[in-house]
């Protein structure tokens, strides 16, 4: 089996989990117009806490077990990196029945907790999928460690697809017999996705295994045996692990915070089934969209962390410094038009995507204002997960895990604080406020580190100008399109075609306005995956061209 190179497991991995994300928004679609708002918030409370769990039982592992292979294939201790492997799956299978169990015991009290007792069955129904998801998560890392992506990027979409087609057929069947029953269908859907994707990742392992054996025959690989004891994989694994759990949990956490408080801290202003509308609203709508100008932001970013931590190991702090700057301002740059696409056409993409099936005046109300005040929150969670991939680059772990503590604290307070005044919007406020804190507090420890610098005053103000010009064009153009555009005379296809011109123009007048304001330079686009720059090229030769020479990191 080849190895994939560093861009195309970027790549690779990007795409699955576009796709994976993608599928993920349109599963809601049916779920919402079946479940309602008060399904979609048994759902989603269940989902976020298992999520929570799913990340505590893998305990960061996946990604230190990644670390270690690696690390050891590399000198050729191939007999140590089976065994620390197998010691990683003896450990994600007890954690895993560990949290199912835990998982199935704490629902009726958690749900009673949070006000939400349709909440019950649905945690319930998906503890199952923690006895195999651990499991998954270990093998991934292994391939990843093995320099191989494409089991873990097909294993996610399969995973998706299994679970997209469970979860909306479950819900359906079960819709007769009662709400409970329906939701818990829902959330099964997520056992049988955990099924599809060991499926997948069990078939690769089986091909690694004869592809390892083959080299043994020919005398390529080493057939030594280990006496590295599990204690010692264990102490090293936890100790690389738990720093990177704490961090990776951040998101996850704050979701089910919100999911726990929401109703609690709402109830009196609007009552319990208004508040549960609400939560609703948040977990079933604006957290999946949200959570897509991550995706990319993101992925562009981890590609280039391993050379910095290369080049921190080695002191060569000018690199540093040139890499560093250089992944923030693509984790700006790519994560922000997603941001304002989704801002700017949040009533349209929420009434084509989500509808309103049951005619809520709730959802009327609250829908497109939540998930723009979410979604803006996700570009400051853009660059707290950027700089803290960097600070974990260099090892800065200790710091990390400090600002990870301070954030939360800054949510838990500012939730209860501001919520009185500002309903869910003080909710959602906090939750920002939260990034915006682990954000300035990571950028302050890397300003320690090394000096570095993201664009630069004259590209920032390009870039505000930029910014000012298409919110000002799209609050326009909101307005016109849904008064004027409305040829089908169906809400829900004038939405559509509504939403395919506001993301259109929008998303569009992005990267002209940035070249015209010259934010955008040549050396940037040279950084560009190849299809975009061949693109270019046909477009505007003279920008790729014009480029060569000048420093990224300007």
């Amino acid at each position: 089996m080849a190895k994939d190179s560093l861009v195309k497991g970027t790549l690779i991995l990007t795409l699955a989990a576009l796709v994976a994300r993608a599928l993920g928004v349109v599963q809601r679609i049916p779920l919402i117009l079946l479940l309602g708002e008060l399904g979609m918030a048994a759902y989603g409370i269940a989902f976020n806490l298992y999520s929570m769990l799913l990340v505590v039982a893998t305990a960061g592992i996946p990604s230190a077990l990644s670390k270690m292979i690696s690390e050891r294939t590399a000198l050729g201790l191939h007999a140590e990196a089976s065994r620390v492997y197998r010691a990683a799956l003896w450990f994600a299978a007890a954690a895993g029945l560990v949290m199912a169990i835990f998982l199935y015991a704490v629902a009726p009290y958690y749900s009673d907790r949070i006000l939400n007792p349709q909440a019950v069955l649905p945690i319930r129904a998906l503890a199952p999928a923690l006895l195999l998801f651990p499991l998954i998560a270990i093998m991934r890392g292994y391939f990843q460690g093995r320099r191989m992506m494409m089991p873990n990027g097909l294993s996610q979409i399969i995973e998706q697809i299994f679970r997209v087609v469970t979860s909306v057929g479950l819900a359906y069947m079960l819709l007769g017999h009662s709400m409970e029953w329906a939701v818990a269908g829902a959330s099964f859907g997520g056992v049988i996705g955990s099924i599809a994707a060991a499926a997948v990742m069990v078939y690769y392992a089986a091909r690694l295994r004869r592809s390892d054996k083959a080299e043994l025959r020919t005398g390529a690989g080493p057939g030594s045996t280990s006496r590295l004891s599990f204690k010692t994989i264990y102490g090293q694994l936890f100790k690389l692990s738990i720093p990177i759990v704490i961090f990776s949990l951040t998101v996850t956490l704050i979701y089910t915070i919100d999911s726990s408080i929401v109703t609690l801290l709402l109830k009196d202003q609007v009552g319990e089934t208004s508040a549960r509308e609400i939560l609703g609203i948040l977990v079933g709508r604006a957290q999946s969209l949200a959570g897509i100008p991550i995706i990319l932001a993101v992925a562009l970013s981890q590609s280039v962390v391993p050379i910095i931590s290369a080049a921190y190991s080695q002191k060569d702090m000018k690199q540093v410094s040139e890499q560093t700057g250089k992944v923030l301002q693509l984790s700006i740059l790519s994560g922000l038009p997603m941001v304002l696409v989704i801002c700017l056409a949040a009533g349209p993409i929420n009434a084509f995507i989500f509808g309103n099936p049951t005619g809520s005046a709730i959802v009327d109300t609250y829908s497109a204002p939540i998930i723009i005040v979410l979604t803006l929150s996700a570009l400051f969670q853009i660059v707290m997960q950027t700089s803290g991939a960097v600070l974990m680059g260099m090892g800065k772990m200790r710091a990390l895990m400090v600002h990870v503590a301070a954030g939360i604290a800054v949510k838990l307070v500012g939730s209860y604080a501001l919520a009185p005044f500002m309903g869910i919007y003080g909710i959602i406020a906090a939750t920002c406020l939260c990034f915006v804190v682990m954000t300035v507090l990571n950028l302050q420890v890397l300003r320690k580190e090394v000096a570095f610098r993201v664009l630069g005053a004259p590209r920032w103000i390009g870039l505000t100008v930029t910014t000012l010009i298409i919110v000002v064009v799209g609050i326009g153009l909101d307005l016109f399109v849904q008064r004027f555009v409305v040829p089908f005379g169906s809400s829900r296809w004038d939405a559509a075609l509504q939403t395919v011109i506001l993301c259109g123009v929008t998303g569009a007048a992005y990267p002209v306005l940035l070249m015209l304001t010259r934010t955008l330079k040549g050396s940037d686009l040279q950084q560009m995956p190849g299809p975009i720059q061949k693109l270019i090229r046909r477009v505007a030769p003279k920008l790729l061209s014009g480029g060569r020479g000048t420093g990224s990191g300007a």
